[in-house]
């Protein structure tokens, strides 16, 4: 980098200025900046003073079917809840176990919209709507379900997980009686923020398959 030089006068007669001494003249300012050192632009963004600020961005993704996915989808952000995590009892695996007992209960009861609600996610993990759920188990007369012994809870995103032994018989309106073996997974939310309705489990999937008796 070149540095210019100013040359000594024959009237500089400053003592403490060496013979020849070089002296850097100032820099001048970046090309880019103001000359108080605030950006040129100091609205919000890009926007000058005078401008309009931008909109702001929506608060959640778009979703192909309202527009925005509802709460329920997403559990771990917990908004619009007023109850902290500590202020919640802990749900167990013992409450994971009665949660299906109360399910295939309501079956047995022909309660269906009970019964889909028990599933996650609005009762849209079943795969199916709350019709199509209905039809499935209109034939059904009598629910009889075994839950075996809880695996241990596991972790998953913002969730734990619990997995349920479960031997199933339902009999049929024809008379014919089926037995089914397997597991259920249960979910339920685990952040801080989420509500009692968020952390409580909910059938996340089932595995069933015909067993012999």
């Amino acid at each position: 980098m070149l540095v210019a030089t100013a040359c000594r006068r024959d009237d500089d007669t400053d003592p403490m200025r060496p013979s020849g001494a070089v002296e850097a003249l100032p820099q001048p300012l970046a090309a880019d900046g103001a000359v108080t050192g605030m950006p040129e632009n100091p609205g919000p963004g890009d926007v000058p003073l005078g401008g309009e600020p931008p909109a702001p961005p929506p608060l959640f993704a778009a979703d192909e079917r309202f527009g925005m996915p509802l709460l329920e989808d997403n559990p771990e952000t917990g908004l619009g809840m007023t109850e902290t995590t500590a202020d919640l009892p802990e749900p167990t695996p013992a409450d994971a176990v009665a949660l299906l007992r109360q399910y295939y209960d309501a079956l047995g009861a022909r309660d269906f919209a009970k019964a889909y609600g028990m599933w996650s996610d609005g009762g849209r993990a079943s795969g199916l709507t709350p019709e199509q759920f209905a039809a499935t188990f209109s034939q059904v007369t009598a629910v009889d379900a075994q839950p075996g012994e809880p695996r241990p809870v596991q972790a998953a995103a913002g969730s734990r997980v619990v997995e349920v032994p479960l031997l199933l018989r339902t009999t049929h309106g024809d008379g014919s009686v089926r037995t089914q073996a397997g597991r259920i997974v249960l979910r339920r939310a685990m952040v801080e923020g989420a509500s009692a309705e968020q952390r409580a489990w909910r059938i996340a999937s089932a595995d069933l398959r015909d067993a012999a008796e």
